[in-house]
């Protein structure tokens, strides 16, 4: 968790919502990401995402059996069903994501019985060191907010 967590400290250099992800087959790590929806312009551009293409490379295949993923914020509706979709084995998530959780929090498209994979879950791995970059972040973008609010008043 704590490389997930460097990946998401480069998304928060870029200004974007810390989020970050490794995957790891036969414990290497084999793929990293990190959130630049902003960066790229694109909804697509999530750190999972992100990180499932790269494994998918490495790997030759898209499925990727006897991986596993260590991921800083729980997963969207998105990134749930891709990690399905992947066949990822386990997925160890930081922090709960309570507006958007689809690993447990809103839905669990992880064990959903009518797909044919499902995918184990662990959660709260570093789970003060992933809430407290999260809420950093996004006190600070309210401050932001406010102030700019205010400057056009």
């Amino acid at each position: 968790m704590k490389e997930a967590i460097r990946q998401a400290r480069k998304g928060l250099s870029l200004g974007e919502v810390p989020i970050g992800c490794v995957i790891v087959k036969d414990d290497k790590i084999i793929a990293r990401g990190y959130n630049r929806r902003l960066t790229d312009h694109s909804t697509l551009s999530h750190a999972e995402i992100t990180a499932i293409k790269k494994a998918c490379k490495v790997t030759g295949d898209w499925r990727l059996e006897g991986c596993k993923m260590y991921v800083t914020l729980e997963p969207c509706q998105m990134c749930a069903g891709a990690l399905v979709q992947a066949r990822i084995d386990k997925v160890y998530i930081g922090a709960d994501n309570p507006k958007a959780g689809c690993a447990g929090s809103i839905l669990n498209l992880f064990n959903v019985e009518q797909f044919n994979h499902k995918v184990e879950c662990e959660r709260g791995i570093l789970l003060d060191e992933c809430s407290e970059m999260l809420r950093d972040f996004f006190k600070g973008l309210r401050k932001r907010l406010k102030e700019e609010r205010n400057k056009l008043s």
